[in-house]
């Protein structure tokens, strides 16, 4: 049996209207302990407890106590969805139905990343529907934000079942030809949230794809797909974590930052990567339907080593550069721009449908 639960989780200025709003969290729990929270703000996962092979439950989504935590750390984007447009746009331009389009440059005034300097991850999002397993949330975003025409109606369903799934669906229809790609931003540490650097390099990880998008130093997209076979990048079959970081160490980028070219059929949910802590045996499998997914390795986050300022979590955790990892599922990045990447246009009429499943469970404890 799913329980939902809702309390308050603080107060929030909603950046659309400009009014002031409670921030509602709604807890999805099972009788087996595992239990997921989202946030209206930002439409954020804030946890994801899940128990062990001895069926000791911890917290493996990183996240804050507050609403002052994830204003203060926003760039992060800490389990928030990412939208209109998730990942770059090179330039912040491109040309839709024969016009140029210009959306906002928030990084450095050089290209736009998720979605702008108020994206889907900094609104309060209204709550549409309670239900037995979950609760689904709405945004309206209108014509014009952040650079992009058409008003977009976005839904999202969270829900939970007793095996271990936790589910997103997001949907969107718009009113005007629009560019569309949503992505949840959470980071994950199977270890636990707090748990850091050294646990994270103890997990293995198996990504089902046999290429990735090629990008420039600044990671935009060249046009190009990448094969890995036999590169740091292939993730073909389970392999340690900490020995592939290892391997990109005297790269321009150390750690992973990657858009992989998954092997789905189209409008088929199926499994696209699998992540492994062997110490503790929980795993984590991702289901979707997307065709891409970011890979990333929290390595903007603090490097305490170097004396980097602590960014101090839930309960006093200190998240740190390679603490964590993000399988973000989506189409690939600065797709308006290639017309050989998956399309991100969507036409009045067209259903814009988003499905990923994150499976937890634990392996026997080995004897």
């Amino acid at each position: 049996m799913v329980r939902v639960i809702e309390d308050m989780f603080g107060i929030a200025v909603n950046p659309i209207t400009q009014k002031t709003g409670q921030v509602r969290r709604f807890t999805l729990s099972t009788d087996r302990g595992m239990c997921v929270s989202v946030l209206t703000l930002g439409a954020i996962i804030q946890r994801i407890k899940v128990p062990d092979f001895d069926g000791k439950l911890e917290d493996v989504c990183l996240g804050y106590d507050d609403v002052a935590g994830y204003y203060r750390n926003q760039p992060s984007y800490f389990g928030g969805t990412i939208g209109r447009v998730a990942n770059r746009v090179a330039r912040g331009r491109f040309k839709l139905c024969g016009k140029e389009v210009k959306v906002s440059r928030n990084f450095r005034d050089r290209y736009q990343l998720h979605g702008g300097f108020v994206g889907f991850d900094s609104v309060i999002w209204d709550v549409v529907g309670i239900h037995k397993d979950g609760v689904t949330f709405q945004h309206v975003s209108p014509d014009g934000h952040e650079g992009y025409p058409g008003e977009v109606t976005v839904n999202i369903n969270f829900s939970l079942n007793e095996t271990g799934c936790f589910g997103m669906r997001i949907e969107a229809r718009a009113k005007a030809t629009t560019c569309v790609n949503i992505t949840n931003h959470a980071y994950f540490n199977l270890a636990g949230h707090g748990t850091g650097k050294d646990t994270l390099l103890q997990h293995m990880l198996m990504i089902k794809a046999q290429k990735i998008v090629d990008t420039d130093l600044e990671q935009i997209p060249t046009g190009k797909l990448m094969r890995i076979r036999n590169t740091p990048y292939d993730f073909s079959s389970l392999v340690n974590l900490g020995k592939r970081i290892a391997q990109l160490s005297n790269c321009p980028i150390s750690g992973f930052d990657n858009n992989y070219c998954v092997d789905v059929a189209p409008n088929r949910v199926q499994l696209v990567a699998r992540v492994v802590h062997p110490c503790s045996g929980r795993y984590m499998e991702v289901h979707t339907n997307q065709p891409g997914v970011q890979f990333y390795t929290a390595n903007n986050l603090p490097d305490e080593d170097r004396g980097g300022v602590p960014n101090i979590g839930k309960g006093g955790a200190h998240y740190v550069r390679h603490g964590s990892f993000c399988l973000e599922t989506q189409k690939y990045p600065d797709a308006m721009n290639h017309d050989d990447f998956p399309s991100i246009v969507l036409n009045p009429g067209q259903l814009y449908d988003h499905q990923v499943v994150y499976r937890f469970g634990a392996c026997p404890k080995r004897i």
